[in-house]
């Protein structure tokens, strides 16, 4: 293989770092850069690797004449120009089979502390309260879960929940065919109708950007317990408070929100709404960040990157 340059802008793990080296591929390894810094290294790169550090623009692209491919340690495009690297022939690498384990696991524990109230009742004995009918819970057992999205991580989530003897059924606008032992296609339709719990696994897109609205949500017909984990920009967060006032939702979880990090996060309007809640749980967007997942990101982006250099 022709020596190559790399250049890291992210903390990447060790076994990323290995991998290369035993290709005798050049890395320049800054996972400490700012963008700025990253700017004036990138102009001799042949390959980029990043997590979320930054916006991959076309600005930036354009001070790389020679990058041939973007990996990202992670799901998904969403920090990336996709439509001005294809302009300049850059292919777009990601390791979403890395952290798709971790992911469906940690969605499926917030369900489950949101349906036993597990976040309120810890509350409550701390401040020397021993409330056992307030916080009778709800089993899972014989519920329906909708997956909107069966890729990567939808597909997990379905396998880790075929323990619970759950129905699992999903809809997935760019794909048909897709049912297999863990779920079963259906449309819209059946999903707005049977769903009990509603987990979103898609990507971030010019469509499903705000796709989570009052409209959206006003076609179930029963109430649900809604779980985001995909893309926080997805969800219009006003709409789900709506739905948690009205009835419409039981709980909600997010991992993902459409603004996050402080202080940017505590200045939203809904911030104090959405955090005064019981029946709401939050996580700082670290589903699919498992001890785990850091290695398995890494291992699998390196495999693939080195497989398409053949």
């Amino acid at each position: 293989m022709t020596t190559l340059r790399i250049l890291i802008v992210d903390d990447i793990h060790p076994i990323l770092l290995e991998k290369f080296q035993a290709a005798n591929v050049e890395l320049v390894y800054k996972p400490d850069s700012t963008r700025q810094e990253a700017e004036e290294l990138v102009n001799n790169a042949d390959g980029l690797i990043i997590r979320s550090k930054f916006f991959v623009d076309e600005d930036f692209l354009a001070r790389a004449p020679k990058l041939r491919f973007i990996g990202r340690a992670g799901a998904g495009m969403d920090n990336i120009d996709e439509v001005a690297a294809q302009k300049r022939g850059i292919q777009l690498i990601a390791a979403n089979e890395g952290n798709r384990d971790a992911v469906g696991e940690h969605m499926i524990g917030m369900l489950l502390s949101l349906m036993n109230n597990l976040r309120r009742a810890h509350q409550q004995i701390t401040n020397h309260q021993w409330l056992r009918e307030e916080n009778r819970g709800i089993e899972l057992k014989g519920s329906t879960v909708a997956l909107i999205g069966y890729g990567h991580n939808g597909q997990a989530m379905a396998k880790k929940l075929a323990g619970f003897e759950v129905d699992v059924i999903a809809y997935d606008k760019y794909k048909t065919g897709f049912s297999d032992q863990y779920a079963r296609e259906v449309a819209m339709e059946e999903v707005v109708k049977r769903a009990d719990v509603l987990s979103f696994h898609i990507p971030l897109t010019r469509e499903t950007k705000g796709m989570v609205d009052d409209e959206y949500l006003r076609h179930f017909r029963k109430p649900i317990f809604f779980l985001m984990g995909a893309r926080g920009a997805i969800v219009n967060v006003p709409a789900v408070l709506n739905g948690l006032n009205d009835g419409r939702i039981c709980g909600a979880a997010f991992d993902v929100l459409p603004v996050e990090k402080f202080p940017a996060l505590g200045e939203q309007s809904w911030f104090a709404d959405l955090t005064s809640r019981d029946n709401v749980l939050l996580s700082p967007h670290v589903a699919g960040w498992t001890v785990e997942s850091y290695y398995k990101l890494s291992a699998i982006l390196a495999d693939k990157i080195l497989h398409h250099l053949g």
